[in-house]
């Protein structure tokens, strides 16, 4: 649809602006929304569309304020994957991340290139980079080679674009939601993700992990208390629930709560009341609830140990993260967006070598993301040039099995001679074909000879 001149884009009235509002109606015609940035990523141009899809003013109002305000951190903050890359001069095509709106969020497609300007003048010359939009949801198919970035998570597999597309679902729900998957997968993000993304986004955000504290203190944590309601209680105390109230209460490990609370939060979750501890007034529960686990409740309650009624009131929407073993087409971008994070604390910049990141796709991953980001750290901390290679990850990661824990170093330094000792007998010690058994270089595999003196 096209628009009249003084409808078509939000910007700087001047002849040199003519130029893009003209390439904005181009745009625009096609559905395609166009934002253009300075040197220090704030807008200085953006298409009428933009007001359509987001809501209210919002082309109007982004005038002149970083773009992170409109497309947030993960993207375009100094250590976003986007604005480095078109710093770099280099040009981002089809990913996907969430437009914050009037109502919550959208999920767009987003593509990125810095501006090439002409030598005629005609168009703004403060222009350096451009922004093009459209909603993910025209997209022709789920997942793709682009990767999406979804409120500090980041994921290219099929699997996190459907939960990513739920979550966007839920947007004007209210409903309780119980999230599961191994450790480390990133739970209270996603928790987090669905309360920035929910009417009550405004409200806060308050977390509890049920297995830090004894059923005593835990009933207090949540409830809150009155003065004298036990010892030691020498003044009254706000819950969680009162602390959340209008906004949203994530309970962690929520299968190690104990059971006599467990009809506690029952009562609330039916009846969106409750007392603090020593007190018998009763208080509304104004709170959207999102618990999590990575045990199996099933079993739980199998054991007696979880109660089956709870249990449904918690699962009334259910979001299984899968763990990234599963969805190894997450491992490079999040590998990536981990490293830039990482190395931005250092004022450092530093890349993969294409055979670490081989490494990092052969590895399983048992601590997911947060194993993940671990080897990185460690990656930056002992890497002595501009680029990591295999032989920078932790060992285990290289050798591409789970570490040994709690075992003295002696023995761990016998155990890891003995299981390299096997593979290269296995191989007649062929160092070629006992490094590609391993999943690490040669040179890797002559190092960890020499250290545990089987080099011969």
């Amino acid at each position: 649809m096209m628009f009249p001149m003084s409808q078509t884009a939000w910007c700087d009235r001047s002849e040199t602006a003519a130029a893009l509002i003209g390439v904005s109606a181009v745009f625009q015609s096609i559905g395609r929304i166009l934002v253009c940035l300075d040197a220090e990523f704030r807008v200085v141009h953006a298409s009428a569309l933009l007001a359509q899809v987001a809501g209210g003013e919002t082309a109007g109002s982004v005038l002149g304020k970083p773009v992170t305000e409109l497309l947030g951190n993960d993207l375009f903050a100094p250590t976003g994957t986007l604005r480095q890359a078109l710093e770099k001069g280099e040009a981002r095509e089809g990913w996907r991340a969430s437009m914050k709106t009037d109502h919550g969020s959208c999920l767009m497609s987003v593509t990125a290139a810095p501006f090439l300007a002409d030598e005629s003048g005609i168009c703004d010359p403060r222009v350096k980079y451009i922004v093009v939009m459209r909603p993910a949801e025209e997209d022709v198919s789920i997942g793709s080679a682009a990767p999406t970035v979804f409120y500090g998570m980041i994921a290219r597999s099929a699997s996190m674009a459907r939960i990513f597309s739920l979550v966007q679902n839920l947007q004007a729900s209210d409903a309780t939601i119980l999230i599961t998957g191994e450790s480390g997968t990133g739970k209270e993000l996603m928790a987090r993700a669905i309360h920035a993304n929910s009417a009550r986004r405004r409200g806060n955000f308050v977390a509890v992990n049920c297995a830090a504290l004894p059923g005593e203190l835990l009933e207090s944590e949540l409830f809150g208390h009155v003065r004298g309601a036990f010892t030691g209680a020498v003044r009254d105390r706000v819950g969680r629930f009162e602390l959340a109230a209008g906004g949203t209460l994530f309970l962690d490990e929520v299968g190690d709560v104990p059971l006599h609370l467990q009809v506690k939060l029952l009562r609330v979750l039916q009846e969106r009341t409750f007392e603090r501890v020593g007190e018998s007034h009763t208080r509304s529960a104004d709170v959207r609830i999102i618990a999590a686990t990575n045990a199996d409740l099933r079993k739980t309650i199998a054991d007696g140990r979880f109660r089956e009624d709870l249990y449904y009131r918690l699962r009334v929407v259910p979001i299984e993260i899968p763990p990234l073993r599963a969805r190894r087409e997450d491992i490079e971008p999040l590998a990536q967006h981990l490293l830039a994070r990482v190395t931005a604390r250092y004022g450092r910049q530093l890349r993969f070598s294409p055979d670490a990141i081989r490494v990092l796709l052969h590895y399983d991953w048992p601590g997911n993301v947060r194993e993940l980001e671990n080897a990185i750290e460690y990656a930056v901390a002992v890497v002595k040039g501009q680029t990591i290679h295999e032989e920078d990850l932790p060992i285990e990661v290289v050798a591409g099995r789970e570490p040994v824990l709690a075992v003295p170093a002696a023995r761990t330094s016998n155990d890891e001679a003995a299981s390299l000792r096997a593979v290269l007998d296995a191989n007649h010690w062929n160092r070629q074909r006992a490094a590609g058994a391993l999943g690490m270089s040669r040179t890797t595999l002559w190092r960890k000879m020499r250290e545990l003196g089987l080099a011969t």
